[in-house]
């Protein structure tokens, strides 16, 4: 009688090989260790810069927002108003006007110039009627952008660095991809209230999976924008045999000649009706007027037609209304269309309110998978026996210290004005990172630094409060106040519900 014996279960085979996994995760260690500050910073900046428009409104709530777009007649208003101040300060160069557009939820009528020579500049807000009524003072949504931009360094070098921080985000989005071959079948399992090291493992491949698409997408578009400059350099030496002004003139449009002979100021209101001729629905959205009221002086008209992604397309005309053709962001070729989708994907300035918001909530996530990304990699040195207290210090100095850094500086810009605002972000990031050290551990230095960027976020709220009290007009102010008071209780929130267990534990200990 021939026995049966039991035949083996066949294992499933693994989707990736075990090394190349190994590969993947020690890759995705070293390149988001490398970066993790940058990225970070990047990241965190990139939530808020977000709403750079409502930002601009909560710091001059006492002017009404236009929610409309505007005629052709109150931009050609707009552009003499402007152009008569600009000649008053000295600065009638560049001239730049931008309309409401509630594509992106822009809504004011902006008007701007500048002098390259003499540096003098000045910026202006317009009411429904085109006549300049105060002058622009957002000094903290500035900082904010440009840190996000360029990291307040020279423009060129900023912005490459932030380029190559896109760069290194989407090749850590790859490699952690790679790296968890898992990840999609878990991605709603959470170890929470357990070990603090699975925890922030779970939390981290959980909110990595859910917000794939939109990391890769402001990864990728980030890095584009960022390295813009170097991407000129080589269509420049692909295509014009170097010349990188053809280059640029390919990319951003034509520029004006050099003939800085006086000449009238363009008729505006025809260039618009010109483009409304051919498209009946397009609406104005911004006009850049270079070496204006000179005879080469040239328009770069933005009008977008309902239906389109990109913020608007640019038309391009001479002073005296001769068409010099168009961007091609809405219908021209892909690569000018990519051109023109950049922008508005990048920040989400699409779709109103509710898609900066899931934006918002997005970056914020993106921020957490970073922090937690190095938080995993120092508890695992931890559990195998070679522990960095000073670099856990570090970390959470660098976490909570930059939340509490920008409340900081935000603080600075209510009552101090623009000159302090990077000297008081610069102190605050230096001084959280060295009180982190002195801390008895890195979550301790975090319990602090959070519970400060709670009370830094409450305060800045009551200094708002206090100095437009009776002043604001603009409801964007009290919404954005109020969002600062739920994410400051946000922050306070774990820390209370710690206090409250510790509470509840203390009287079975003395028993």
């Amino acid at each position: 009688m021939t026995s049966l014996k039991p035949s083996s279960p066949t294992r499933k085979r693994a989707l990736l090989p075990p090394k190349f996994v190994q590969a993947m995760l020690a890759g995705h260690s070293a390149l988001g260790l490398a970066f993790a500050a940058l990225i970070y910073i990047v990241c965190l900046t990139g939530a808020i810069a977000v709403f750079m428009f409502e930002l601009q409104r909560w710091e001059q709530p006492d002017i009404a927002p236009i929610p409309h777009t505007v005629s052709a007649e109150v931009v050609a208003n707009a552009l003499q108003a402007g152009q008569r101040q600009a000649l008053a300060d000295n600065a009638a160069h560049d001239l730049f006007i931008m309309g409401p557009n509630p594509h992106s939820g822009y809504t004011r009528l902006a008007v701007g110039y500048r002098d390259h020579e003499t540096g003098v500049r000045g910026d202006w807000i317009a009411n429904a009627d085109g006549d300049l009524i105060a002058r622009a003072q957002a000094p903290w949504t500035t900082f904010v952008t440009v840190l996000h931009g360029r990291l307040h360094l020279p423009h060129t070098w900023g912005a490459f660095l932030v380029g190559l921080t896109g760069v290194a985000l989407l090749a850590s989005l790859v490699s952690g991809l790679l790296a968890h071959p898992r990840m999609f079948k878990d991605a709603f399992h959470l170890r929470w209230g357990g070990l603090r090291r699975l925890q922030d493992a779970d939390l981290h491949n959980r909110l990595g999976v859910w917000g794939l698409p939109f990391h890769f997408v402001v990864s990728l578009s980030g890095a584009l924008l960022g390295l813009a400059t170097l991407v000129v350099g080589v269509l420049a030496l692909a295509a014009y045999d170097g010349d990188t002004e053809k280059a640029f003139a390919a990319i951003l449009g034509p520029h004006a000649g050099p003939d800085e002979s006086a000449a009238p100021l363009p008729d505006i209101a025809t260039m618009i009706r010109a483009v409304q001729a051919d498209k009946p629905d397009a609406v104005f959205t911004s006009a850049n007027f270079d070496h204006i009221a000179k005879v080469d002086q040239v328009v770069h008209l933005g009008m977008r037609a309902p239906g389109h992604l990109p913020l608007a397309n640019a038309y391009y005309f001479k002073g005296d209304g001769t068409s010099l053709g168009d961007g091609g962001l809405e219908e021209g070729g892909i690569g000018q269309q990519i051109l023109g989708v950049l922008q508005p994907l990048h920040f989400g300035w699409f779709g109103g309110i509710p898609v900066k918001l899931a934006y918002g909530v997005l970056g914020i996530a993106l921020s957490i998978v970073t922090y937690t990304g190095v938080t995993i990699w120092l508890s695992r040195r931890r559990d195998k026996g070679r522990p960095a207290p000073g670099w856990e210090k570090i970390w959470a100095g660098v976490g909570w210290g930059q939340p509490l850094a920008l409340g900081l500086s935000a603080l600075a810009a209510l009552y101090l004005g623009s000159p302090i605002i990077i000297p008081a972000y610069l102190a605050a990031s230096a001084l959280a990172i060295l009180f982190a050290l002195g801390c008895r551990s890195g979550t301790s230095a975090a319990v602090i630094l959070r519970t400060a960027s709670a009370f830094v976020l409450l305060a800045v709220v009551f200094a708002h409060l206090t100095i437009w009290n009776g002043r604001v007009v603009d409801t964007m102010g009290v919404a954005v106040d109020t969002t600062l008071m739920l994410v400051a209780l946000g922050l306070l929130m774990p820390l209370a519900k710690r206090r409250s267990g510790v509470n509840q534990m203390a009287p079975s200990l003395t028993k």
